[in-house]
């Protein structure tokens, strides 16, 4: 297995003044045995030029053009002509730390039970510092999403779950995917090295996600995955019920708090605030 390949998968629209960045990365790899398949989304700039630079100064470079189709069909085209039994996405804007995929397959080597193998990550570009995610569990999963789209997996678990949801083309596409492998079972693991480097632009699609989009992305996934949604964190109806003790707590902390106050200010004020103390 410490001979398997990788897949690498470099979808792009409108990224081409970071592309070289993002190869480069790839090329300082320590580990040898991989490809990088690099998708052209469809993109109005120079892309392919940028490409087939690439491919002409390394043969495991290969490229592929869609017509625009999202990030989900751009990273299943990749995949689908992949080669390796393991693969990792990459956005054409990010990069990654020469050791991280042979971290990666050093730990698939030693725990036959991962399916996802992931590590710390750093932002870079407009704003900098360590990117901090919450520890991965099922239950957290079902919260919000805490693994970076550059994880690496196995080939036959996108198989299994037919892909990237080309659907979810506003965005949440990684979190749908994460979810649909994990649900059922299997361990991740996450690695106590900075591996990922995550660009920060001030205009991008994730700050785009908001309003009635990011409502109908939530509708969806949890239609899809209700499933997974109903075993980690209970019925409409246990969160409801759950939801009336908390408030049912809260009114009950507030009530005490007031009490107190207006004991303090009516015993060295001689007044309430809130209402009104009885004195025997």
């Amino acid at each position: 297995m410490k001979d398997a390949k990788v897949s690498i998968i470099v979808p792009c629209y409108n990224q081409a003044q970071y592309l070289d960045e993002a190869l480069q990365s790839v090329l300082d790899q320590t580990y040898k045995n991989w490809e990088c398949i690099i998708i052209n989304d469809g993109s109005p700039d120079n892309t392919m030029e940028i490409a087939e630079n690439w491919i002409a100064k390394d043969k495991r470079f290969k490229y592929y053009y869609q017509e625009n189709a999202g990030v989900s069909s751009a990273r299943n085209l990749g995949i689908t002509n992949a080669l390796g039994e393991y693969i990792l996405p990459i956005d054409g804007d990010d990069k990654i730390a020469k050791d991280y995929i042979n971290h990666a397959i050093e730990a698939f080597e030693k725990d036959i039970s991962l399916k996802v193998v992931y590590c710390k990550a750093e932002k870079f570009g407009d704003e900098n510092g360590e990117w901090k995610l919450p520890p991965f569990s099922l239950q957290s999963l079902a919260l919000d999403n805490m693994i970076f789209c550059s994880a690496l997996y196995k080939k036959t678990d996108w198989e299994r779950v037919e892909g990237y949801d080309n659907r979810m083309l506003d965005g949440l596409e990684d979190w749908e995917f994460w979810i649909a492998i994990l649900k059922n079972g299997g361990n991740v693991l996450r690695l106590d090295i900075t591996g990922f480097y995550y660009r920060i632009k001030l205009i991008s699609r994730q700050k785009k996600l908001e309003g009635a989009i990011k409502k109908n992305l939530f509708n969806y996934l949890s239609i899809k995955h209700a499933d997974f949604f109903v075993e980690q964190l209970g019925s409409f109806g246990a969160l409801n019920d759950n939801l009336k003790k908390e408030i049912d707590c809260f009114y009950a902390k507030l009530k005490s708090e007031k009490f107190v106050i207006d004991l303090f200010c009516k015993t060295f004020f001689g007044f309430t605030i809130f209402g009104k103390i009885n004195k025997k």
